[in-house]
């Protein structure tokens, strides 16, 4: 299956090289490009594109707003965005997960990070190593000062549905530790914890494993450290 593959991103230099690499694999092809949000969202459409490579600074419709319409739109539940950002650490990171993004990139990738990141988000996955995770997500979910007004009520009660072992399982998730690394720390099989967080997803109304951790961290159940 081809990975249909939109570009969108105000400098057509950097699309123009975005199209070369991608174009380049036989698994995926560039089908079309747009220098700001709302044209981005219309080809996202008009394309039917599987994963958008989304700038998140851009004139007009910026790359944030342009994320929560394609995620909205119950017609593109299959699209998966991946936010370029220009620095590894970016204020609107976790906005960008909030806002239904599979993930984030630096514009500073290599070349073979860019075209992982694009069958990761294809295959489904959240584009958020452990690393990541621990460091980045935490880090910006901690600048507010942590109090309990700061968490969603909602989802807090949300998390009633889920049963002791998935708590357990999304609390390592967050914790930025991979399927086989929360398999050995549980003592199941790494086929048992992604059915938990499968299930989890499904009953928090999780489109994937980056929006698990956000809501993790949203409804108190893990506190952010700042080391």
């Amino acid at each position: 299956m081809t990975i249909r593959v939109l570009l969108a991103d105000d400098q057509a230099l950097l699309r123009s090289a975005f199209r070369v690499l991608v174009d380049s694999e036989p698994d995926m092809e560039v089908v079309g490009e747009a220098s700001d949000g709302a044209e981005a969202v219309r080809l996202t459409r008009d394309e039917r594109a599987d994963v958008v490579l989304m700038d998140i600074r851009m004139p007009g419709t910026d790359g944030l707003a342009a994320t929560r319409l394609i995620t909205a739109d119950p017609g593109l539940a299959h699209v998966r965005v991946v936010m370029l950002t220009t620095f590894e650490v970016d204020e609107y990171v976790v906005q960008s997960l909030r806002a239904g993004a599979s993930g984030f990139l630096g514009k500073g990738a290599e070349p073979e990070e860019l075209l992982n990141a694009i069958r990761i988000a294809a295959g489904g996955e959240a584009l958020l190593s452990p690393a990541a995770t621990k460091g980045l997500i935490a880090k910006f979910l901690a600048q507010g000062d942590g109090s309990d007004e700061e968490r969603d009520p909602a989802r807090a009660e949300r998390l009633d549905a889920l049963t002791g072992r998935e708590r357990e399982v999304l609390v390592q998730v967050a914790g930025g530790h991979s399927n086989d690394e929360i398999a050995e720390r549980l003592e199941v099989s790494p086929l048992t914890v992604k059915t938990h967080v499968n299930r989890a997803m499904a009953k928090l109304g999780a489109r994937d494993r980056a929006q698990l951790v956000v809501i993790a961290y949203e409804s108190g159940l893990v506190r952010p450290r700042v080391d």
